[in-house]
């Protein structure tokens, strides 16, 4: 099987994240997808940081109905730093014969190859990346390139994915403003119901 692992803080998840899910699940036709919001500990918290249980959750309510989406606990029952390699080595030893693709975002593209044992990430898993814009392009090929003289499989997704930041969503919340354009329905109304990024 091709399995698909995308992995964040997902604080919140939103219409932009599923947009990209779904364009790679498609483009790579991958069997399964793997949405992986990562532990952060309280003591790390940021202004405006939910509960792990919370972010897993949201997670869970935009993946609901999707086929061939779930949501893996993964890293938040890890505790600590969510390393990716060491996340692609347990999803290795529970899917030894399955194909393991790592979807990343234009900026985690850039940098894959300064994170802690990028040697083991290449030898895991595909790297995917998807530009932000047209100007994105070249950047992210060229890097691309680099990273295959450095032992990595690359892949390139050259779609337009929606912009969404979720700065600017728990800003929206804080500021009252309505948010219901950039995340699902049912987050949105656990946002509401737990009152959550009004601090």
């Amino acid at each position: 099987m091709k399995i698909g692992m995308f992995g964040g803080s997902f604080n919140p998840v939103h219409n932009g994240h599923i947009e990209l899910a779904k364009a790679f699940y498609r483009e790579l036709s991958l069997d399964r997808l793997l949405i992986m919001p990562s532990y952060i500990a309280p003591h790390k918290f940021t202004e405006g940081a939910v509960f792990p249980d919370q972010r897993f959750e949201m997670c869970c309510l935009a993946a609901k109905g999707l086929d061939g989406f779930e949501v893996s606990n993964i890293e938040i029952k890890r505790h600590g730093a969510s390393y990716t390699y060491l996340t692609l080595q347990e999803l290795h030893t529970l899917y030894p014969d399955d194909e393991l693709f790592l979807i990343t975002g234009a900026d985690m593209f850039m940098t894959i190859h300064e994170w802690k044992n990028p040697g083991v990430i290449f030898k895991l898993a595909t790297i995917c990346g998807v530009p932000r814009n047209d100007d994105d392009i070249s950047r992210l090929k060229k890097q691309s390139e680099y990273l295959q003289t450095l032992g990595a499989r690359t892949y390139i997704l050259d779609v337009g994915i929606m912009t969404v930041s979720s700065t600017e969503i728990r800003k929206k919340v804080k500021a009252g403003e309505d948010i219901s354009d950039l995340v699902a329905p049912t987050v949105n109304k656990y946002i509401k119901e737990h009152y959550l990024y009004l601090k």
